[in-house]
């Protein structure tokens, strides 16, 4: 039996095993990070390409993103004993051919969920100094870049997520849902609030792509914002990460990964339009940071003290689902042996403590250090984005190479086409991403700097870890199993 799976099937009384009581329901509340996410990204996104021009990119990704949920949901349920992610299932596949690929691959899928958090905890210190101590203006010089109370506002809520994720799932869980009920309240009121009341109006909606006059530097503009949301709406698949903890995989998995997937388009349309439609696209250009309070100002009436604790309190929950993905994918490496030994522990509460805390000192460091959000979002969605592009090039490979591994969930052959244009599309918007950062306004050669040196330490680590603690020496192709060992099939207790 692999160590990989030792470790996550030796029974429910063992500190080092997942155990099974998470339903689609809980899956599905974890995911709630991605459509609540939009509090975060459709402000700046909508100021820069207008509302008409933000909807049809949304649309795009999330119909992308639900091609890819149906891949992962196959490639889950080959795999389910894997905690940490997609890149997981991607390492299965490329470790034949060439196995630092994948290394670096998972490195970056972690940086894409571990970053975040420091991107929504700088935007809720900011919307809390800015709605209730905005006469706090003093700043601390850190040598090169200057933090104030709403950095430090940002740090605390750091801390508290980790406590929070250190001591269960399951708290982690029903905070979501609190939480994930009154953001969706939040959104319901911005996004069908206007129709409701008569306050939504087309007329100020506008493509700010400038498609028709600007010939490449239009569609350029419009790709680089295919690349820029892509994390946003991708995301749901944070479902398959779980897929260790569901009580039964291979309808709890596959279910949450659906709903998400559709509740998250519904989202992605309705509510930059209905807000859109009630402020209209020079206002948002105007004051993108206050929005949100103006368009409830004219829906509801006077509230933006309000509006700031929904958001605030949205952003929380959204950091609570990263650090919970995060850290089982830096659990799941270590324990597939592509990083270090010392992050493959679970604690007492059947949750990857150790890797959660190393994420949170990464994410002070980020929001101390840098403090630009669209400059993190840059440098965590490249390894976010060559993880999805690895994955999904796994899906025809693990089809050719293990034709007999048991798959719960079969797909149709069309998929594997599919699989491959999806991985081209994603590959090409990158590549214009990576080179075309400041068309955003998100970065220049630091950052494109900073992205590659994410992937760069997560192949050094992946050579410490198989020359320096396995021993082993560097193999860049590995032997695999053509179908599973007899014990690998074996399914981790569930709660009573």
């Amino acid at each position: 039996m692999s160590t990989e799976a030792k470790g996550s099937y030796e029974g429910a009384g063992d500190s080092h095993t997942f155990v099974r009581q998470l339903t689609w329901k809980d899956g599905f509340a974890i995911a709630l990070v991605v459509p609540v996410a939009l509090f975060a990204t459709v402000p700046s996104a909508a100021a820069a390409v207008g509302t008409w021009g933000v909807i049809a990119i949304l649309a795009v990704t999330c119909v992308v993103a639900l091609l890819q949920n149906k891949i992962y949901s196959e490639l889950a349920g080959m795999f389910p004993d894997k905690a940490g992610g997609i890149p997981l299932y991607a390492h299965e596949a490329w470790r034949k051919y060439f196995a630092p690929l994948s290394g670096a691959a998972a490195f970056g899928y972690w940086a894409g969920w571990a970053f975040a958090n420091a991107v929504f905890a700088l935007t809720l210190g900011g919307l809390v100094q800015a709605q209730f101590f905005s006469s706090s203006t003093w700043t601390i010089d850190l040598g090169g870049s200057d933090v104030g109370l709403g950095h430090f506002i940002g740090v605390a809520a750091l801390v508290s997520i980790w406590v929070l994720n250190a001591i269960g799932i399951r708290p982690t869980v029903q905070i979501n849902k609190v939480l994930g009920l009154v953001a969706c309240l939040m959104i319901g009121i911005l996004a069908i609030g206007p129709f409701l009341t008569g306050d939504f109006s087309s007329d100020g909606l506008t493509w700010g792509l400038g498609l028709d006059g600007q010939a490449w530097g239009g569609w350029r503009l419009a790709l680089v914002f295919l690349f820029l949301l892509g994390w946003t709406t991708y995301s749901t698949e944070i479902c398959a990460t779980f897929t260790p903890e569901y009580e039964d995989p291979k309808r709890d998995m596959n279910k949450a990964l659906r709903v998400s997937g559709v509740f998250t388009l519904a989202v992605a349309v309705l509510f930059p339009l209905g807000i859109g439609g009630t402020l209209g696209d020079k206002a948002i250009a105007a004051d993108p940071g206050g929005i949100y309070a103006a368009a409830f100002d004219q829906i509801v009436g006077p509230a933006a003290g309000l509006v700031t604790i929904v958001i605030a309190l949205s952003l929380y929950l959204v950091m609570n689902s990263c650090t919970a993905d995060a850290g089982r994918a830096l659990y799941g490496m270590s324990r597939s042996g592509l990083t270090v030994k010392q992050l493959g522990v679970l604690n007492s509460h059947h949750v990857p403590a150790r890797a959660m805390f190393l994420d949170l000192l990464l994410n002070i460091g980020m929001l101390l250090f840098v403090g630009n959000a669209l400059a993190i979002i840059f440098c965590s969605n490249i390894g976010y984005f060559l993880a999805v592009i690895v994955t999904l090039t796994s899906f025809p490979l693990l089809r050719r190479d293990r034709p007999n591994w048991p798959r719960p969930i079969r797909l149709a052959a069309f998929w594997v086409p599919i699989a491959l244009v999806l991985a081209f599309y994603n590959s090409f918007i990158l590549v214009v991403g990576f080179f075309n950062p400041a068309d955003a306004g998100y970065g220049g050669t630091k950052e494109q700097l900073i992205a590659l040196g994410i992937l760069v330490v997560g192949l050094v680590l992946f050579v410490y870890r198989r020359v320096v603690q396995d021993q082993g020496g560097l193999n860049i192709r590995e032997a695999t199993l053509s179908t599973p060992e007899p014990d690998d099939v074996a399914v981790s207790p569930a709660i009573p």
